[in-house]
């Protein structure tokens, strides 16, 4: 049987999520909760509807036509999707005249995605680039990950992944074996701290990362900075301290931005981060400097 996972976007010419020129493979499914993510339509490991309220006509078919009753209006017009009970038939999108409902996530073989990578495998090999899982988190489907990194390794093709690191031990590793680069979150350093944020505590998360780095993986920790949570240099020199526990030497540091705050509307999710300005690098010298000055490579 063909192993199939659920995948959301494709992306080619992909240039920051990994070396030379990258295609990125988003997989659904992750098992943080960011109050600040991009990328909420990769929260559930199944196919999500969004909801373009600017085409909506109101005809309320949508409604009228899930099987499961898992599609509604509220006292304002807009349509609510009740992802418990909705599996996903895509029905409501086919119902709708005026094309305001739209799918994120679409089941695919390994086949088929290896097939859309190969496309680009002259660029790969003149950037020194590859293929990159990223997500959500590719460690929520481990055997589709799995079987995607062997297949592409198998080609010779340079493998990647950015990760949470929010996975068993064995599920971890078992995954991780196939990539040549890990390039791996850092949300806060302090574990109540991070719970806050995420919704869960960065043990196991520290805890794999040490050991990928002690076994000789090549680990890129990567810290999305993110205002009030995770800026202030008590936190940099937080963060010094958990490198220097799990063995590393270096980070990148991901300055918030507000790509993805108009899907949340799309999904009828509140924001927390809403109308919060972005950060940029010149904001953060001195916050960088506390890692430079404890030798730490801090770099964007």
């Amino acid at each position: 049987m063909e192993i199939k996972g659920i995948v959301f976007n494709i992306q080619k010419f992909s240039i920051h999520d990994g070396p030379g020129v990258r295609t990125t493979v988003f997989l659904k499914g992750c098992p943080l909760r960011c109050k600040w993510c991009a990328n909420p339509e990769s929260h559930l490991l199944k196919p999500q509807i969004l909801h373009h309220s600017k085409d909506c006509i109101h005809c309320e078919k949508c409604a009228a036509s899930c099987p499961e009753g898992a599609v509604s209006l509220d006292g304002g017009g807009n349509i609510r999707v009740d992802f418990a009970k909705c599996r996903g038939c895509l029905t409501c999108v086919r119902a709708c005249p005026g094309r305001a409902l739209s799918c994120e996530g679409e089941e695919k073989t390994v086949d088929e995605i290896v097939e859309v990578c190969m496309q680009d495998v002259d660029f790969y090999e003149e950037s020194g680039g590859g293929v990159t899982l990223s997500g959500g988190e590719a460690l929520m489907q481990p055997e589709f990950a799995r079987a995607l990194l062997q297949e592409l390794k198998a080609r010779d093709v340079h493998t990647a992944m950015e990760t949470t690191g929010f996975a068993p031990p064995e599920v971890f590793a078992g995954v991780t074996a196939h990539a040549d680069l890990l390039l791996f979150d850092m949300k806060h350093w302090n574990g109540e701290k991070h719970r806050e944020g995420t919704g869960v505590d960065n043990t196991m998360i520290l805890e794999n990362m040490s050991r990928a780095i002690a076994g000789g993986k090549e680990v890129l920790p990567r810290l999305p900075v993110i205002p009030g949570y995770n800026d202030s240099l008590e936190d940099a020199a937080g963060f010094v301290r958990r490198l220097r526990e799990v063995g590393a030497d270096r980070i990148q540091l991901l300055p918030f931005h507000q790509f993805g705050e108009n899907k949340y509307a799309l999904l009828g999710r509140t924001y927390e981060y809403e109308s919060v300005p972005a950060l940029h690098k010149e904001e953060l010298e001195r916050f960088r400097q506390v890692f430079l000055d404890a030798g730490v490579d801090a770099f964007f």
